[in-house]
C-alpha cells in the first residue's frame, strides 16, 4: 500500500518534486490555493545550462485541493514548497487535520528561518507529539516553472545536501523512503547527509545572505529608483563589486555568530554550520573563490531579474513585499541580529541592511543604537517575524538543539 505525501504550496519545487516521486512508493497530492490550475500529470524538463532538454520526467498527481480537511488527514509525509514567511501560517492551517494515530513526517525543502521552532509550536498547541520534523539545508534542485500546475524545469540537483531530522533516529527511514528518490535516483548525485541539528540550517542557508546583500547593493549603486524598466539591472547577470563586498561583509557578521555558538557549545556537532563559500564548496563541489564571477557567468541564473514594481510616480523600485524582504529580512537577518544581541556581537552589515530595509518598508524595527525594537507595532502582525522570542525563547540556550 502506497504512503500518502502531501505537498503544501505550488512553488517551483512542487513542480519538480511530483515528477521525481514517480514509482517511489508515494501517492502525491498538493494542498494549494489554486487547485483548479493543477493537471493530473506533472511534467519536468531536465535541461542543461543552455536550455537543451536532456530528459523529461512525468508523474501523476492524485489530488489537488484547497481544503486541508480533505487532504491532510491521510498524509504520512507533508512537505512545504512555499516562501519561508508563509511557513507558520501554513502549519497552523493544516495542524488541526494532521493524523495523530501514526507518525507523520512534516518537513520543508528549505530550512531557513527556524523550521523546527515553527513545527514545535504546532506540536505543543495541537498535541502532535507524533510529528517527525525534517528540513533540507538547501533546496535540492535549481528549479523553475514553465507552465504553472503542469510543467517545471530543473537544471539538476546539488552535488551534496544536508538535512536535519527530529527525532534523529528517523533519518534512515526518511532517507530510504524520500531523500534517495528525489535526487540520487535520477541524477546520480545529491546524496543527503544528516545534520545533527536544525540551528546549522537556520544560520547557514544562503538566500538570507545572497538576496539582502544584493538588494542593498543595488540601492548603494543606483539609488532607490530607475526611470525605465529596461534600466533595472539583472539580479545576477549584472552583479557588481559593491554587492559582492556586501555579501562578504554580511557573511562575516553571520560567521561571528556561528563561531561564538560553536565556541559556547563544544559538545555539539556543528560541522554543517558553514560560511557562504564553504557551503558552495560542499553543495556544488565548487572551488570558486570569486562570488561576483560565479554569479555573472552562471548560465542557470542569467535570466533572473531584479524584483521591481512601478510606484505612483511611474518610477521602478525594488518590490518591498517580495520574499527577498519577507523571507530574508524577517526570517533571516532579524533572527541573526537577535542571536547577535544575546551574545553581545557587533554586526555592522546586518545593522546597515536592517536600517535600509525599514526605510524601504516604511517601518521601524531597529533603533538608532542598532537594537531590535521587539515591541514595535510594525512587527505585531501574526507570524510576520521569526525571531526566537516569538516562540517564547529568551536565551541562546533555549534555541540550541
Amino acid at each position: 500500500m502506497k504512503k500518502q505525501l502531501v505537498i503544501c504550496g505550488g512553488g517551483s519545487s512542487a513542480h519538480t518534486l511530483i515528477p521525481l516521486l514517480k514509482d517511489s512508493g508515494f501517492d502525491v497530492s498538493i494542498f494549494t490555493s489554486k487547485p483548479e490550475k493543477w493537471q493530473k500529470t506533472i511534467e519536468l524538463q531536465y535541461q542543461d545550462p543552455d536550455g537543451n532538454v536532456l530528459e523529461t520526467f512525468s508523474g501523476p498527481l492524485k489530488k489537488a485541493s484547497d481544503n486541508a480537511a480533505e487532504i491532510i488527514p491521510d498524509a504520512d509525509y507533508i512537505v512545504f514548497c512555499m516562501p519561508v514567511h508563509k511557513y507558520r501560517v501554513g502549519l497552523h492551517e493544516i495542524a488541526p487535520y494532521i493524523n495523530k494515530t501514526k507518525n507523520v513526517f512534516v518537513g520543508t525543502v528549505y530550512g531557513q528561518g527556524g523550521w523546527n521552532w515553527m513545527v514545535d509550536e504546532i506540536k505543543k498547541e495541537y498535541s502532535l507529539d507524533n510529528i517527525v520534523t525534517i528540513a533540507f539545508g538547501l533546496i535540492p534542485w535549481i528549479a523553475r516553472i514553465i507552465d504553472y500546475g503542469h510543467i517545471g524545469v530543473t537544471y539538476g540537483c546539488k552535488a551534496t545536501n544536508y538535512a536535519a531530522c527530529s527525532p534523529k533516529s528517523y533519518f534512515k527511514q526518511l532517507d530510504e523512503e524520500l531523500l534517495e528518490n528525489i535526487c540520487n535516483k535520477w541524477f546520480g548525485k545529491g546524496e543527503v547527509e544528516q545534520s545533527d541539528n536544525f540551528l546549522s540550517l537556520t544560520l547557514s542557508v544562503d538566500n538570507q545572505i545572497i538576496h539582502t546583500s544584493r538588494c542593498f547593493g543595488l540601492y548603494k549603486v543606483y539609488g532607490q529608483t530607475w526611470k525605465r524598466r529596461e534600466d533595472v539591472p539583472m539580479f545576477y547577470r549584472d552583479y557588481d563589486d559593491v554587492s559582492a563586498q556586501l555579501l562578504a561583509d554580511l557573511d562575516a557578521d553571520y560567521s561571528k555568530i556561528r563561531e561564538e555558538i560553536i565556541k559556547r557549545y563544544p559538545q555539539k556537532d556543528y560541522k554543517y554550520m558553514l560560511d557562504y563559500l564553504a557551503l558552495e564548496r560542499f553543495s556544488y563541489k565548487s572551488h570558486n573563490t570569486d562570488v561576483k564571477e560565479s554569479f555573472v557567468t552562471s548560465k542557470t541564473l542569467v535570466a533572473i531579474g531584479t524584483p521591481v514594481i512601478q510606484n505612483a510616480e511611474g518610477l521602478w523600485e525594488v518590490d518591498r513585499n517580495h520574499r527577498f524582504f519577507l523571507d530574508d529580512i524577517y526570517y533571516g537577518n532579524c533572527i541573526a541580529k537577535w542571536l547577535a544581541e544575546k551574545m553581545d556581537i557587533e554586526t555592522p552589515t546586518i545593522d546597515a541592511i536592517l536600517h535600509w530595509a525599514q526605510i524601504v518598508r516604511n517601518e521601524k524595527f531597529i533603533d538608532e543604537n542598532n537594537k531590535l525594537i521587539l515591541d514595535s507595532d510594525d512587527l505585531k502582525a501574526p507570524f510576520k517575524i521569526g525571531i526566537p522570542c516569538e516562540y517564547g525563547f529568551t536565551t541562546i540556550d533555549d534555541i540550541v538543539d
